[in-house]
């Protein structure tokens, strides 16, 4: 242990204001390009169907390339860990960039959709290694600035996204919307050779990386996602398929554990979960990932139906959260320096609860103002829930554990979106199913985009996102729960 914190101290050192300014500016331009990416392609779907066709499986743009960062996120931690962040990130970072410009190149959707898996090959390396930098560079106190910074930047790239790619889509071309990633991409890319200055790592035995379970990590997290993501949609969840990918997933499940357990430096070692603070904030984040699906897969949905708003409008309803919840994350300082990370974590995702508990009770059909505000505070209590975790657990570990736990939170959150993307979809059906006699929300949806929603529809649709707001605050609660009794009550912090 000893010989790793003067490595964290000399980043630091070596990284001087002017420098380490240029090294910031880097990880946002890289944070920003990880976040628009889905927002920018979804309002081009439209236009890249008509123009390379595959109707059928477009929507796997999106799940092929959830499917290649959740499941690189382990891999690229633990890489991270061994050879450094720099390597990594300059390796995502130009595989992204790569994807991207094949993407543009694509000359049919099978191809766009391969294209779109190796962009979220070096998705994975943006997300976790951006994250795990931003707390090398920064000692503690200093650290929810930082973590402020790049949650403002995924704010505003969601709210600015749909926007990038609709004008694009529009009035150029939508090819366009992976060829701009090109100069921001290279920008931030030369940023990080040029200023990013690493102290070298202390000599010793050769670095090895275990291999076979990177690809174990990687065939199972692949399998499973792709059950949940496809179950429901694709095919019914107890047809052969289903069954035939999670009986699959299961013994790559089995033999990951095997695998990790023999090897000497495993991708996902043993101590992720043996450490309670690291255990318990892997499942709380697992729930926040859960619950955040409620807002931005359902909401939408709702105001268009129920409020009988107009899709910008519906889009503001929804992107309010991302003002309050930047805001409250670089305040949270100031409430877990007097009560700790475990506390002002509670308080949050406390609050949380009560707020999905009343979405429920807006009246019906009611006015936009309820629903903005109740997400206005909602995004305030989660800020104030998901970054001091993200902080604490990166002040209890060295420098060459961080890159391997920050990617396992970030891990947790991401398959609790997808479950949450699966379960959530699976309720709203259950409920219009039991109103109207069918459960396609999809269908529905496309009725209340065309302005054909009924009165009974628009109440179906009140009534399955009501139901799913109160699933989002059972998991809110199972958070509250889980940091309660499993996270210790003062973080085992590590002096910088």
């Amino acid at each position: 242990m000893s010989g790793t914190r003067p490595a964290i101290r000399g980043t630091s050192e070596r990284t001087g204001a002017p420098r380490r300014g240029a090294v910031v500016a880097a990880l946002m331009l890289s944070m920003a390009l990880a976040a628009l990416d889905s927002t920018v392609v979804s309002t081009a779907v439209p236009q890249i169907v008509g123009d390379l066709g595959g109707f059928s499986v477009f929507s796997w743009l999106f799940s092929g390339y959830l499917l290649a960062v959740t499941v690189t996120l382990p891999v690229y931690g633990r890489l991270s860990d061994t050879f450094g962040r720099k390597p990594v990130l300059v390796v995502g970072a130009s595989l992204f960039l790569l994807g991207s410009l094949l993407c543009a190149l694509a000359w049919n959707m099978w191809a766009l959709i391969a294209f779109r898996i190796v962009q979220g090959l070096g998705g994975g390396a943006l997300q976790g290694t951006v994250q795990t930098l931003a707390a090398d560079l920064y000692p503690l106190e200093e650290r929810p600035k930082i973590q402020a910074k790049l949650s403002s930047v995924w704010a505003l790239s969601a709210v600015a996204g749909p926007a990038v790619g609709g004008l694009l889509a529009a009035y150029a071309d939508w090819r366009w919307i992976f060829l701009l990633n090109l100069p921001v991409g290279g920008l931030a890319l030369w940023l990080i050779v040029r200023h990013l200055h690493e102290p070298a790592r202390a000599g010793g035995a050769r670095a090895r990386v275990d291999w076979a379970g990177a690809l174990a990590v990687f065939a199972c997290g692949g399998v499973l996602l792709t059950a949940l993501v496809q179950g429901g949609v694709a095919w019914p969840w107890l047809s052969p398929p289903s069954i035939a990918l999670f009986g699959t997933g299961l013994v790559l499940v089995a033999l990951v554990v095997v695998v990790e357990r023999r090897s000497a430096e495993p991708i996902i070692p043993g101590w992720v979960w043996r450490r309670r603070t690291i255990a318990a904030v892997n499942l709380a984040l697992g729930a926040l990932g859960l619950l955040m699906v409620a807002p931005t897969v359902f909401l939408p949905t709702y105001a268009q139906s129920v409020l009988g708003l107009g899709a910008v409008a519906a889009g503001f309803v929804l992107s309010v959260w991302t003002l309050s919840w930047p805001v409250s994350a670089a305040l949270s300082q100031h409430v877990y320096g007097r009560i700790g990370f475990r506390n002002t974590a509670m308080l949050g995702i406390g609050t949380a609860t009560l707020i999905l508990l009343a979405f429920p009770f807006l009246p019906y059909p009611g006015q936009a103002w309820q629903p903005a505000l109740l997400m206005l505070l909602l995004g305030g209590a989660l800020g104030l829930f998901q970054l001091p975790l993200i902080v604490g657990v990166q002040s209890t570990v060295d420098w060459d554990e961080r890159g391997t736990a920050t990617a396992s939170i970030l891990f947790c959150r991401q398959i609790g979106q997808t479950l949450g993307a699966a379960l959530f979809g699976a309720v709203a059906n259950g409920v219009l199913a039991g109103r109207l006699g069918s459960g396609s929300l999809d269908a529905i949806a496309h009725g209340i985009g065309t302005g054909a929603a009924s009165e009974a529809t628009r109440r179906a649709v009140a009534e399955a996102v009501h139901a799913v707001y109160l699933g989002a605050a059972c998991a809110a609660a199972l958070a509250f729960l889980v940091l309660l009794v499993l996270a210790p009550r003062r973080f085992p912090v590590l002096k910088d």
